[in-house]
């Protein structure tokens, strides 16, 4: 399935005419997932727009979300953004402008640090509860429940159902958190490791950026609406990186959106 579809960007334009006839546009900008940098999927992507909007190739871009994220948050100095929701990325930008990203390479190769993450290893956990590799816990009954399993046969045969995915695994996380919370000790391993992961990203990509003490915006429903998840990232982070210092995002992807396609019409 397309990424970038001509009917997404045509409806995407019409919702935003609104009642208006036409609008002139002098630059678009579309972030979507997976559109790396620099690929052909992005080129294609961008031809795609500017025949849709009937526009120069020069005066359009199709990026990843993260990018317009990223531009959002911090549209005209550095920083990072760190992005935990069903999926992850961290992403950054210095005062030269360079960019770097650690992270976000898809669930199936690197869903350390996100929400999918979370729900995974609480759900292999359930597994070792049931075995009887580890003392029975409410959390166990609490994640079959949200899959209506009763059996770990069953939930070996949901997982691989092609509708549950990474997002069903996401959906099992705040379970996770809550058994954190009430004092279990696997779950807030779980949680430990999971935050070690983003910590590492910041890391990387503040070093590369060479940002000494870099702001940071979180971002993505995990980081932002787990309280107990977001305490322990902060905990892990400020052990590791204590110069970091987390900001409020000025913007968000749409603004970032706006903040790309005003650098298009300036150049």
């Amino acid at each position: 399935m397309p990424l970038v579809s001509g009917t997404a960007v045509g409806s995407s334009l019409k919702a935003a005419l609104g009642q208006r006839d036409a609008l002139e546009l002098d630059a678009a900008v579309i972030g979507a997932s997976g559109i790396e940098q620099g690929t052909e999927l992005q080129h294609r992507a961008g031809d795609l727009i500017a025949q849709e909007l009937l526009m120069p190739p020069d005066h359009v871009l199709a990026t990843g979300d993260e990018r317009t994220a990223l531009h959002g948050a911090f549209p005209d100095s550095p920083g990072i953004v760190l992005i935990s929701g069903t999926g992850m990325i961290c992403i950054g930008r210095n005062a030269r402008g360079e960019e770097a990203r650690s992270g976000g390479w898809g669930w199936l190769l690197d869903g350390a640090g996100a929400a999918f993450d979370l729900g995974h290893q609480g759900l292999q956990l359930s597994l070792r509860m049931a075995d009887g590799r580890l003392p029975d816990h409410p959390l166990r009954q609490r994640l079959w429940h949200a899959m209506h399993c009763h059996s770990s046969a069953q939930v070996k045969a949901m997982v691989v159902n092609p509708d549950f995915g990474a997002a069903g695994f996401a959906a099992l996380a705040p379970l996770v958190v809550t058994a954190a919370e009430e004092g279990l000790v696997e779950a807030s391993h779980i949680l430990r490791r999971s935050a070690h992961a983003l910590t590492e990203c910041v890391i990387t990509v503040g070093g590369r950026l060479e940002l000494a003490a870099p702001q940071l915006a979180a971002r993505g429903g995990a980081i932002e609406h787990l309280q107990g998840y977001r305490r322990m990232i902060e905990d892990v982070l400020s052990h590791q990186l204590p110069q970091a210092r987390w900001s409020a995002a000025s913007g968000d992807a749409c603004d970032g959106a706006l903040t790309l396609a005003r650098d298009l019409r300036q150049r």
